[in-house]
């Protein structure tokens, strides 16, 4: 199974998952209120994974590794899964760079 953006319909508003190949969660959106905008968050994810540097690196209050993706004005777009290591972290953003460009499964269409 290919990579790809599931786009869901929550109860405040949209969101979506970038699914691996193996379809484990790679990154998870922000809160969108409409579709468009939600839409519009996985441009912005297409275009700002390709530099790493749009990557910043944090740790949760117990230690864990994880990452969050931020377009150009500094607004976080999506956020990854806590990791055990740097390295599972470092794993992790490559995942999202190399599936960023995947196709879209719009599940608020059925």
């Amino acid at each position: 199974m290919p990579a790809s953006y599931e786009l869901k319909q929550t109860k405040g508003g949209f969101m979506f998952n970038l699914k691996a190949a193996n379809s484990q969660i790679i990154l998870t959106s922000e809160h969108y209120k409409d579709r468009t905008s939600a839409l519009n968050g996985i441009k912005s994810v297409t275009k700002h994974a390709a530099k790493e540097s749009n990557f910043e690196r944090k740790s949760s209050s117990k230690g864990d590794p994880y990452f969050v993706l931020k377009a150009s004005n500094g607004e976080i777009i999506g956020r990854s899964e806590m990791y055990k290591s740097n390295s599972g972290c470092s794993k992790g953003i490559a995942s999202v760079m190399k599936n960023a460009g995947a196709g879209v499964n719009d599940t608020t269409l059925s």
